[in-house]
């Protein structure tokens, strides 16, 4: 297996060396939205503890994270009146993985639409802004 590599974007953003839309943060995790989004709302919430992926996690992270996951999945669902919400996970590249930094994506859903591709586009940043300002109110 791999190390984790610190250089990653996401170790960067945990640093505050690259911003993000942030959503919610706590003493274990990160959220924030993705800049190439798949859906509205398409969040990305991340451990702070450094691992590359589910493989090589410490176990003790996947409590503290995955509670954090079903909050913004709800509170998602709400910001945007979605049908149900889509919780993704890649490990290793074979998987998916394109950043090496454990994530979880949280995308909320509405039937009969179709997820965007992954384009490398990024989107605009107002629109990210005004997403994740939904989402941290609908957190309360």
């Amino acid at each position: 297996m791999t190390t984790y590599d610190p250089s990653n974007i996401f170790a960067k953003i945990l640093r505050g060396e690259i911003p993000c839309h942030r959503v919610y943060e706590d003493a274990h995790v990160l959220a924030f939205m993705d800049v190439m989004p798949q859906a509205d709302g398409h969040l990305l919430v991340v451990p702070k503890a450094p691992s590359r992926n589910l493989l090589d996690a410490d176990p003790a992270i996947f409590g503290p994270l995955m509670a954090a996951v079903q909050k913004l999945a709800r509170a998602a669902k709400q910001a945007f009146g979605a049908d149900g919400v889509l919780i993704k996970q890649f490990n290793e590249p074979a998987a998916g993985q394109t950043v090496f930094h454990l994530h979880v994506h949280v995308l909320p859903r509405h039937v009969g639409m179709e997820l965007r591709p992954h384009s490398g586009k990024m989107a605009d940043h107002a629109v990210l802004a005004r997403h994740a300002e939904m989402i941290r109110a609908a957190l309360g």
